[in-house]
């Protein structure tokens, strides 16, 4: 089906933030349609004719671009695109985008607050005092973070964030990533295997996407290397992390705690074996959901797609465009 008047079709999958939407508005050769029913069916009857998709974090399966044979651009919404087809659309020929370094800062800060939260027994504390439970100052003591090492397995836009932050706390800064030039950062001691760097590490932070190389990169094994009383943390993807292995390195206790953003299901079941940790502190997939940056985020999502129209995209943007045509 051809659009009226011939203008390019966005379907925007998954309400963003009305300022983004706005940017449409400028164009007169665009015309947009936002689904907020994401479920395969509805996609693949609404795409067929789609010029561009901008998606949120729903997962977005190849079976509902079977007949999207007209897409430019899959415009991701975030940083991550596991959730997205990305052999499909190299096949394709489809650029698939993310936002770079726009959610950093969000996301660092929240990782920030997952680290003190549970070195500080955040959440147990406030429980406690909530519960008349004063004296639990005199059971439970606290980890200080001056002079500590933080790893970070994952030295990108956010791992840099979030080491300039913990740098004020007085945190020494480690980092696997073989990705990155350690010339340009010679106040970070790189570590070029995992394991030695988990052995001396008291924070473990990830910040790496989820693949096939990436899932269960925490296993028991790693878990086992990492320090006595270490912390772990994750705000970057759920599998990342093989939670019964973590379950049973807590109730081991040989970890102080965990801090965790993501998980492997999502929303996280009731009777999850995690939830009944109380040396965990939760947050419900949310680092990057401040008000700022969801507008900052959506905007950067249609200007991707706007880009695309132009023949102006970004090409450190494109996740897969090493494999495009």
């Amino acid at each position: 089906m051809k659009h009226m008047n011939n203008r390019k079709k966005v379907v925007v999958i998954q309400r963003i933030a009305q300022p983004a939407l706005d940017l449409f508005s400028t164009r007169d050769d665009i015309e947009v349609e936002v689904l907020t029913d994401t479920s395969v069916a509805n996609i693949a009857a609404h795409v067929g004719d789609a010029d561009a998709i901008t998606i949120r974090d729903a997962p977005l399966p190849a079976e509902a671009l079977a007949s999207a044979h007209n897409l430019k651009i899959i415009s991701r919404h975030g940083v991550g695109y596991d959730n997205v087809p990305l052999a499909f659309c190299t096949e394709r020929g489809i650029p698939v985008t993310i936002i770079g370094d726009v959610n950093a800062a969000a996301v660092a800060e929240h990782t920030l607050f997952l680290m003190l939260a549970v070195a500080k027994n955040g959440a147990q504390f406030d429980r406690a005092v909530r519960n008349g439970d004063f004296g639990i100052r005199s059971r439970k003591t606290t980890v200080e973070l001056r002079g500590k090492t933080l790893l970070l397995i994952g030295y990108g836009r956010i791992g840099q964030e979030f080491a300039a932050r913990a740098r004020a706390l007085g945190l020494m800064i480690a980092a696997f990533d073989p990705f990155v030039d350690r010339t340009r950062v010679p106040d970070v001691r790189f570590f070029d295997i995992l394991p030695a760097a988990l052995a001396e590490a008291d924070v473990v932070s990830l910040h790496v996407p989820l693949g096939e190389k990436t899932r269960n990169l925490i296993d028991a094994s790693a878990l086992a290397r990492m320090k006595p009383g270490a912390i772990l943390l994750n705000a970057a993807r759920g599998g990342l992390i093989d939670e019964a292995a973590l379950v049973a390195s807590l109730d081991a206790g040989h970890l102080h705690g965990a801090g965790l953003d993501v998980f492997a299901r999502e929303p996280l079941p009731g009777d999850d074996p995690l939830i009944s940790r109380e040396d965990i502190v939760f947050s419900p997939h949310c680092a990057a959901l401040t008000a700022d940056c969801l507008v900052d985020m959506g905007k950067a999502t249609v200007r991707n797609v706007l880009a695309a129209f132009d023949g102006t995209l970004d090409p450190t943007l494109i996740v897969n465009r090493s494999s495009l045509p």
